[in-house]
């Protein structure tokens, strides 16, 4: 009874921010699969507002698709109906679910994972299994590929515009999937560790889950070197001492460094060059990194 009167409480407050539904997924924008879901989004309502997180994630990328989804989330006002459609198990035996937030947002997805970042960082309060009979597009009962169209952007478009509630898209699903997470944290009191959560896709930098908060435990201070050490599934990719800095400049051109991005996380990157590619550096389950005073 607490957890469902919570539930209303949030969903209450953010009543009068609902009419908007962002769209995220790895469709692309080479074909008509976007506006189809933007589509079915106006046909249910021609007052939502309709808007773009990304549909350049990675093919299958879950991982990518989790981060990028924790990473936009909460810059949006309460009540912002998200649908996330990264979805390489289609049309099998996976869940479809809406899960709430404890920012008060919902995310109408495949249960695959894509919730991950949003769990760890921000919270759920409830998620439900979408149920498909009651929850489709009509017409659409012969098509197992296109959930994005004939569930989600369905489902997500009615959810914003107040024509079905949260309890009655389906039953409480009590756990979901979730993908291993490198949580950032200190060891032995001398190591920073943690996961590189994404790359800074344009530049190639590496944005790890380790606050910069870590760094006044360590009572280290801009300048100093620090031993980085990165490996995959326990193999080492890449270990030498790097340089904190404040920005760019402070290092030369092509030469690596340690800085604070703008989430507040360590970061590391080659000045005017990718490091990602340079290093033959990939984020998500199995990537682990480390900070070591030297």
């Amino acid at each position: 009874m607490k957890t469902k009167r919570r539930n209303e409480m949030v969903l209450q407050s953010a009543w009068k921010q609902r009419q908007t539904v962002v769209f995220l997924s790895d469709f692309g924008s080479s074909d008509g699969a976007v506006s189809a879901m933007h589509g079915v989004a106006n046909a249910v309502s021609n007052s939502l507002r309709l808007d773009d997180l990304t549909h350049e994630i990675p093919q299958f990328n879950i991982w990518e698709a989790s981060y990028r989804l924790m990473q936009a989330m909460t810059y949006w006002a309460s009540g912002t109906v998200f649908v996330c459609v990264v979805d390489p198990g289609v049309g099998s035996d996976r869940k479809s679910v809406v899960a709430l937030t404890e920012s008060g947002h919902l995310i109408v997805t495949p249960d695959n994972g894509t919730l991950t970042h949003i769990a760890e960082q921000v919270g759920i309060l409830e998620v439900r299994m979408i149920s498909e009979e009651t929850n489709r597009l009509a017409g659409s009962q012969k098509s197992y590929t296109f959930f994005g169209r004939d569930v989600y952007a369905y489902t997500g478009a009615r959810l914003a515009a107040g024509l079905v509630e949260f309890e009655e898209v389906g039953q409480v699903l009590p756990k979901v999937v979730r993908l291993k997470l490198e949580k950032g944290r200190v060891e032995q009191g001398k190591t920073l560790v943690g996961a590189i959560d994404i790359l800074d896709t344009r530049y190639g930098s590496l944005w790890t889950n380790i606050s910069h908060d870590f760094l006044e435990d360590l009572g280290v201070d801009y300048g100093s070197m620090m031993q980085v050490t990165i490996t995959k599934d326990g193999r080492t990719v890449y270990g030498y001492p790097v340089q904190l800095c404040r920005n760019f400049t402070e290092v030369g051109k092509g030469a690596p460094l340690i800085y604070v991005n703008s989430l507040l996380n360590l970061a590391v990157a080659l000045n005017q060059a990718s490091f990602s590619l340079t290093y033959g550096i990939g984020t998500g389950e199995g990537w682990k990194i480390s900070f070591s005073v030297v």
